[in-house]
């Protein structure tokens, strides 16, 4: 019997996502982005060490190139979503990494979108929340320094164990928000970590304190769509999906 092909599921606009083994919250949070949209998100998992530290994070580099073949190919962008781990890696060598594996795809990660979506905001002093160690939040401070983003407050949950992350809930993370937000000055709040749940908390917040609030999942998706050229204003929480999409290098 005869039969027609047409680009598959999701024909409009085709996304990969390297995920930690150990990730539970961005799949969740990123459907309530992608709904029912003519988007087909697909998922890749890394190798990943439940602690989160600069030794832990480094052994995922190795895994890079091989977890994102296992994607499909013919996608129009590829995130490696981890914050930290992008910090320690370095997001030039992630997206040299990713690139092996899919050279036609933009590349992205969390915080090389995060440095995009402050910019997009026109913030440069922010607030951050992490669930971090002092060792994986320092140097993410410095990477953000490097960007011309000066944290100017920090609250963290003092966190190694992703398993742990995952489930602190969004009121906790909603008062560090807060008192992250109680210096003068800032212009933003950030909390990082794609294991870090804040979807339903970051309106709320952005009401209480009048300035925008990011984390990594909403950073991240925004500028996978922006990256691929989709006009995603609304499609998410909070003032960054407020903007016009407008993609790099346009």
């Amino acid at each position: 019997m005869d039969y027609a092909l047409d680009n598959g599921a999701g024909a409009g606009l085709r996304l990969g996502l390297i995920l930690l083994s150990t990730d539970e919250t961005l799949e969740y949070e990123a459907r309530s982005v992608i709904g029912t949209r003519d988007v087909n998100l697909l998922h890749s998992r890394i190798p990943a060490n439940a602690h989160v530290t600069p030794e832990d994070l480094l052994l995922m580099a190795p895994e890079m190139t091989r977890t994102a073949a296992l994607l499909p190919k013919g996608l129009s962008a590829v995130a490696y979503a981890c914050t930290s781990g992008s910090t320690i890696i370095g997001s030039d060598r992630v997206a040299r990494l990713v690139g092996e594996a899919h050279p036609d795809a933009a590349v992205t990660n969390p915080l090389a979108a995060v440095i995009a979506a402050l910019g997009a905001l026109g913030v440069t002093r922010i607030a951050m929340v992490t669930p971090y160690v002092t060792e994986v939040s320092g140097p993410m401070r410095a990477a953000l320094a490097e960007a011309g983003i000066e944290v100017v407050s920090e609250v963290s949950f003092g966190q190694k164990e992703d398993w742990t992350v995952a489930r602190i809930t969004e009121a906790s993370t909603e008062a560090a928000m807060l008192a992250a937000a109680q210096v003068e000055g800032v212009e933003a709040v950030f909390a990082s970590c794609t294991n870090l749940r804040t979807f339903g908390i970051i309106e709320a917040v952005e009401a209480r304190l009048g300035v925008p609030v990011i984390s990594s999942n909403l950073a991240l998706i925004w500028d996978m769509l922006r990256q691929s050229g989709a006009e995603a204003r609304g499609w998410g929480p909070g003032r960054l999906f407020d903007l016009k999409t407008e993609v790099r290098g346009q």
